[in-house]
C-alpha cells in the first residue's frame, strides 16, 4: 500500500532547484491542487518539464508568473505569453522539444535507456549541440532520456494499493512521467478501495505517494 500524505507532508518534499515533470496536456489532467502547494512551498530555481506552458493562471504557467523557475523543458509556449516574454528578456531559459521526442525521452528514461534515435528536428534549430548518428545510411539525432527528480501526476482515479488508472484523455503524459522520476506524487481526482487489475494503467511499485485532503472527489 502506497503511502497517503497531507499537503504538509507534501510540501517538506521540495527543494530549491529541483527538477518536476508535471503530468497533463494544455492543463487537461494537470494536478492543480499539486502546483497550489508548490506554490504554497515558494521554492526556487525550478526546473519544469511539461507537455506546454500552460496558461499564466493555470497550470505550470502559474510557477512561472510566481517567479519560481528557471528553466522549462516543453513542446510548446505559446498559450503562455508570459514564458515567451521571460525568455526574451533572457531570464528564462526555454528548451523547446518535438512533442513526440519529449514522451520519447521521458519513455526511454522510464524504460532504462541511455536516449532515442530521431529524424525529427534535424537540420533545424532543434539539432544544435547534439550528435548525429547513422544508421544504414541515415542520419538521427541523439536525443538523451530525459527524468527528473519528482512527477506531479494529476487526472487519475487511484485506489488504496496505489493503483492509477486515468480519466478519459488525462491519461496524456501522466503514466510516462510516472516511470521517470525518483518520487511520484499523485494528486487523484477520487480514491476507491481497488481497481480492477485489468484496468490500471500506473502499477503501484511506480507511485510514492498519494495525496488526500481537498483534493480529492
Amino acid at each position: 500500500m502506497r503511502s497517503f500524505i497531507n499537503a504538509e507532508k507534501f510540501i517538506a518534499l521540495l527543494e530549491d532547484g529541483m527538477s518536476i515533470m508535471v503530468g497533463g496536456f494544455l492543463t487537461n489532467g494537470t494536478p492543480e491542487g499539486l502546483i497550489d502547494l508548490v506554490i504554497e512551498s515558494n521554492v526556487k530555481d525550478l526546473t519544469i518539464i511539461c507537455n506546454d506552458g500552460g496558461y499564466p493562471d493555470k497550470g505550470v504557467g502559474r510557477l512561472v508568473v510566481n517567479n519560481q523557475v528557471k528553466k522549462v523543458i516543453v513542446s510548446h509556449i505559446g498559450t503562455n505569453p508570459m514564458i515567451g516574454t521571460l525568455m526574451s528578456e533572457q531570464k528564462l531559459e526555454v528548451e523547446l522539444v518535438p512533442q513526440g521526442t519529449l514522451a520519447e525521452r521521458i519513455r526511454a528514461y522510464g524504460a532504462g535507456l541511455g536516449g532515442i534515435l530521431t529524424q525529427t528536428g534535424l537540420d533545424t534549430l532543434v539539432q544544435e549541440g547534439k550528435q548525429i548518428i547513422e544508421v544504414n545510411g541515415k542520419k538521427y539525432l541523439l536525443e538523451e532520456a530525459l527524468g527528473a527528480d519528482i512527477a506531479l501526476i494529476g487526472g487519475a482515479i487511484a485506489d488504496n494499493y496505489g493503483n492509477l488508472k486515468y480519466n478519459k484523455t488525462m491519461r496524456n503524459f501522466n503514466p510516462l512521467m510516472a516511470t521517470a522520476c525518483k518520487v511520484v506524487v499523485c494528486e487523484p481526482r477520487k480514491i476507491v478501495d481497488k481497481i480492477n487489475s485489468e484496468n490500471v494503467i500506473t502499477p503501484h511499485p511506480f507511485v510514492d505517494y498519494i495525496l488526500v485532503g481537498e483534493y480529492n472527489d
